[in-house]
Parts: C-alpha cells; structure tokens; sequence
C-alpha cells in the first residue's frame, strides 16, 4: 500500500541467527507504554528492553520509539533523544497524521514516523526496516474510532483525543498550545474539551486538573528495565 510519503517497501525478514532489535519506549504514561509493548512481545525479531517516562533511555539500544501522547514538549524531547548517544534510531509514533507536522518531525532528523493505525504485525515490521536504515512513514489515516492500544482515561470513556488534550490541560497547557502541538484547530480543541468534560463530569479548568491528577493524567517519572519488562 502506498503512503502520500511515497511506495511502501518490501518487508524485510531478519534471519532467527541475528540477535533481536533492542527497543525502548518512550512516554510519559506507563499505561501507554505497556500498551505499546504488549503490541511486539510476541515477535521475535524484537525485544523491549527500557520503558522510560519523563527519561532518557539508560542503556544503549538499536531503536527509540517514541509514543507522542500528549507530548507537549516533543521538540526538546526528541532533540535530547537525537543528541543521546545510546538512542540508534528514533522513531516517532502518533495517532497525529497531518502532511505538515510528519514533515516538521521528519526535518528535525528522527528516523520514522509511524501512524497508530499500523496493527501489531505492520508496526513490527515498520520497525524491523527503521533497524535496516530506511526512513520509515506510516501516515495512515487515523479515526476516533480505532483501538490504538491502552491510555489515561479510557476507563471513564474518553477517547484517546480527549484523553490526551485532557492530559495536557492536566499539565498546565494552554489550549492554544494544544492547538499547536496536536495541529489542531483552537475550535477542534474546544470542541473535544467540552465532550471530555461531560464525560468527566465536570465544568471549569481548576475542575478538570483535578480530575487528571485523580485519574492517572499526570505523567510520573519511571524507568523499567531488563526482565521486569517483559513481565507488564
């Protein structure tokens, strides 16, 4: 299947002899990052090795994936990534799809940009040919409507949108920078604020920073390593 970023290359099969790719992610929310993990446990040409919230990895890995949930400091984030020598290839991965913000990250130098619309096998497979040296862009199309893994809030009914705006109102940001950063309109933010909050049950600001601290919408530092990993 073609992307609007060019021809989908062939996947590439790595022999059983090699060792596995070393992966870690990247996010602020544990629950996010089970998610993503639980997607490639069970292909052996991968291995999470580090789960990092508000960190850097600790150790030297072949790729970084980078879940952009409610990442509103993206920009310094994977710059620091970039810059770390242990990182060998940072991938951005985001339910974000738009042309422009691909094209922002891609020429701030990370190695790919995956969709969330990607299911566990194409995902692996993306990151297998980030491993090879390709740039990899999976801008598939993303609806409200896709499971996308697990997220802060979705026990109350939010939906991933509304969690991660909700999430960053928790964490004190603007809704014109939400605007910003989600490459959203200000009305497309306010719109998913008021469906959040009925969900929520509540009605000011003040309210819904409560609410999020309350509900697990306030990230915390954590860094998981090694075989404690593979037992999320």
């Amino acid at each position: 299947m073609d992307s609007p970023f060019g021809k989908r290359p062939r996947v590439i099969d790595m022999s059983p002899n090699l060792p596995p790719v070393t992966i870690a992610i990247v996010n602020d929310y544990e629950v996010v990052m089970q998610g993503v993990a639980g997607m490639l446990e069970d292909d052996p040409r991968l291995r999470v090795v580090e789960l990092d919230a508000m960190t850097e990895p600790a150790t030297p890995v072949d790729l970084v994936l980078y879940d952009a949930f409610a990442a509103h400091r993206r920009e310094s984030d994977l710059s620091g990534l970039l810059r770390d020598p242990r990182c060998g290839r940072v991938i951005v991965y985001s339910w974000h799809t738009d042309a422009a913000q691909v094209r922002e990250v891609l020429e701030m130098g990370v190695h790919g940009y995956l969709s969330k619309s990607l299911d566990a096998e194409e995902l692996a497979d993306a990151l297998v040919r980030a491993y090879a040296g390709e740039q990899v862009v999976e801008p598939k199309l993303i609806t409200d409507d896709l499971e996308l893994g697990d997220w802060p809030g979705r026990s109350a009914g939010l939906t991933p949108r509304e969690a991660e705006i909700v999430a960053m109102i928790t964490q004190g940001v603007t809704n014109e920078h939400i605007a910003r950063t989600c490459f959203l309109s200000i009305n497309s933010v306010k719109s998913y604020i008021r469906s959040a909050y009925r969900k929520m049950g509540v009605q000011r600001r003040s309210q819904a920073v409560l609410w999020g601290i309350e509900n697990g919408l306030q990230p915390k530092p954590l860094r998981v390593e090694g075989p404690e990993v593979s037992g999320l």
